[in-house]
């Protein structure tokens, strides 16, 4: 049987843990969270205390992930925003890339308790298509769809990313532009105004 390796990407606060959860489901494929795999096993190199997250062993991640892989009979749904470095580009289906407009994001990430330096880099990583970027580097435009999830359900998501592996809805890059939006609106800088 052909297992599809299917990464979901994404800013964190986008949503990719819910709407892989439930894409899983919907799929009756294996769910892998990154964040939590990472936890749980302890496959980090250090703590960033600036910043309060964990500095991942990509190395070691990504062995673990290639031993799940293996192990499993179904298709794999891959969840974080390192994901496209830790399985080789060749073993990857598709890659989701998640978008949130900028003010509904930083909401979000203020919700969650994100504040000061990791608040503002995250917001900028956003404004910036910096995990769009990195998965059409890792695995080529052809694999990555990116997906506008701004004011949209995590099941509203799901059936749009069904609706491309069925072949019923187009796979596209460059569907957002938050940058030449917030330019427009003479916002830019207060998204990017440390960078």
């Amino acid at each position: 049987m052909f297992k599809r390796i299917i990464v979901v990407t994404g800013t964190p606060g986008v949503g990719k843990t819910i709407v892989s959860s439930l894409l899983a489901s919907r799929l009756n494929a294996f769910h892998i969270d990154l964040g939590k795999l990472v936890e749980q096993e302890k496959l980090w190199s250090d703590v960033d205390k600036t910043r309060g997250t964990l500095i991942v062993d990509i190395s070691k991640l990504s062995r673990r992930v290639q031993e799940i892989i293996e192990h499993s009979e179904e298709d794999i749904i891959l969840d974080g925003h390192y994901a496209v470095d830790v399985v080789p580009a060749k073993n990857v289906h598709v890659v989701f890339a998640l978008r949130r407009e900028p003010d509904e994001l930083r909401q979000t990430m203020q919700t969650r308790g994100f504040k000061g330096k990791k608040l503002k880099e995250n917001l900028a990583a956003e404004v910036l298509d910096v995990c769009l970027y990195n998965a059409v580097k890792a695995c080529g435009v052809k694999k990555v769809c990116e997906i506008n999830v701004t004011g949209k359900k995590a099941e509203k998501v799901v059936e749009e990313i069904v609706a491309v592996l069925e072949g019923k809805k187009l796979c596209a890059v460059g569907i957002v532009d938050w940058l030449g939006k917030l330019e427009n609106e003479g916002r830019l800088e207060e998204f990017l105004e440390d960078f």
